[in-house]
């Protein structure tokens, strides 16, 4: 059964800096684009980055020059560099990878991480 690790999250004052990562387990599919959204309480789940296939990133205007979404193929890994943390990026992040499969490609969830920013 395919499930996603991910890690990284944490409480961190405003100013610091924290990395989630994202590995797939249960398979030797590999990644093909990949996605980190964030929830904070009350709210909608929002995009924050992504990454597609080809390397090209998106990001959340909020998140812009803060955030970096990046891959490391060896790995089969996934990462979001977060620097300049604000309390208002205080959420649960989850990652979500398509991963090449036999079937095709597939969407999957992580479980979600805690990250909290406050002094």
């Amino acid at each position: 059964q395919v499930q996603l690790v991910e890690s990284g999250g944490g409480l961190v004052q405003p100013g610091g800096s924290l990395r989630l990562s994202c590995v797939p387990s249960g398979t030797s599919s590999t990644i093909n684009a990949a996605a980190w959204y964030r929830q904070a309480p009350g709210q909608q789940r929002e995009l924050v980055a992504t990454i597609t296939g080809g390397g090209s990133r998106h990001y959340l205007d909020s998140v812009k020059d803060r955030f970096t979404i990046s891959r490391d193929n060896a790995k089969n890994t996934v990462y979001l560099q977060m620097n300049s943390l604000k309390p208002e990026d205080t959420a649960v992040y989850y990652c979500n990878l398509e991963l090449r499969t036999d079937w095709g490609n597939r969407n999957y969830w992580g479980q979600g991480t805690q990250v909290t920013v406050s002094s």
